[in-house]
């Protein structure tokens, strides 16, 4: 395993992190969801990426269990708030009420006194950004998290974020979106900012949920047993799978992938660790050979001449389809 800094905090985090959205609590058995940490472990990841609402608590509560018993100095725990927990008209957003209960919550079923990265699962319009600040803020200086970070921010509200963080002496030190070689909406504004702030990117879907796997084929139903052809899940990847020029052209990578002596996941993984304001890409999984086979990524430098036949085979579908300009991070 390789590691890099958060953006330019002193925090180092494996730069490739294990992330539970879908699998944990949700698509997999508690069984294989905790084969698949100690699979991360064992290939030497020390980040693990979750949130509250992912599964309603369920996700948290599996990955607590499934990393009881390890030193928890020797880990980087993130988690993230903003999306419902129930019903109640204050059991979401990001009003202090809803950030402080739901720090403790989070604690709890994670079975840990702190997380080093606590995020802003998306920006709230309906509570001032101010309020929101101040109650991350409390939450660091009360030792329950070490930094803050976002997910989903535009560069605008990160800078707004940025500067009011600095006011209350805590620190933002990253931004966690969707980005891979399919998706690049994030280059044109919110990496520039970031760069300039010292924000690191924790990107999550570097394998477009699976797509850059080259297991969907152009004309083909999706693969028994694959996200894909999940009732639920699969309606996720929609835009993805019922563009048969994009699934056309991912094939097309094949020979590019073996020229760098990768498989599809793995160069599609060191796509994105080439670009430098990527301090982790996310990668989940529903069976220890899949971290196992991801982890082979962590490291590799992709040269020039390779980064730019992946752009040359893949540009012209990511600059085009209006599927591919945006597409938010649903619920579960």
């Amino acid at each position: 395993m390789e590691f890099r800094h958060l953006g330019r905090s002193g925090l180092v985090i494996s730069e490739l992190t294990y992330g539970n959205w879908i699998t944990h609590g949700g698509q997999v058995e508690e069984d294989a969801a905790v084969a698949c940490v100690r699979a991360a472990l064992d290939e030497g990841i020390t980040t693990f990426d979750t949130a509250d609402v992912y599964a309603r608590g369920a996700a948290e509560e599996v990955l607590g269990r499934a990393l009881k018993g390890e030193r928890r100095d020797g880990l980087e725990i993130f988690t993230k708030v903003y999306w419902p927990m129930g019903e109640g008209k204050n059991d979401r957003g990001l009003s202090t009420k809803h950030i402080k209960e739901s720090i403790d919550n989070s604690l709890e079923r994670l079975q840990t006194d702190r997380v080093e990265l606590y995020q802003a699962h998306r920006f709230d319009h309906d509570t001032p950004l101010e309020e929101t600040m101040q109650a991350f803020a409390d939450v660091v200086h009360a030792g329950k998290a070490h930094y803050i970070g976002v997910s989903e921010w535009t560069a605008d509200q990160i800078r707004r974020g940025h500067a009011l963080a600095r006011e209350l002496k805590i620190q933002l030190v990253s931004s966690q979106p969707q980005y891979s070689a399919l998706w690049r909406v994030i280059e044109a504004e919110v990496v520039p900012a970031c760069e300039e702030l010292g924000i690191g990117q924790i990107v999550w879907s570097p394998l477009a949920q699976g797509v850059l796997t080259g297991k969907y084929k152009p004309g083909q139903a999706p693969p028994e047993g694959s996200r894909g052809a999940h009732e639920k899940f699969g309606g996720f990847m929609k835009g993805f799978l019922e563009n048969d020029d994009l699934l056309e052209r991912v094939q097309r990578l094949v020979p590019i992938a073996e020229e760098a002596g990768l498989n599809l996941p793995q160069l599609a993984l060191a796509w994105v660790l080439k670009n430098q304001n990527v301090s982790a890409a996310i990668i989940g999984a529903t069976r220890p050979e899949q971290v196992k086979d991801n982890v082979k990524a962590a490291g590799v430098k992709l040269d020039d001449e390779i980064y730019a036949k992946i752009n040359e085979v893949l540009e012209p579908v990511a600059e085009t389809d209006p599927n591919l300009t945006r597409s938010p991070k649903p619920r579960v």
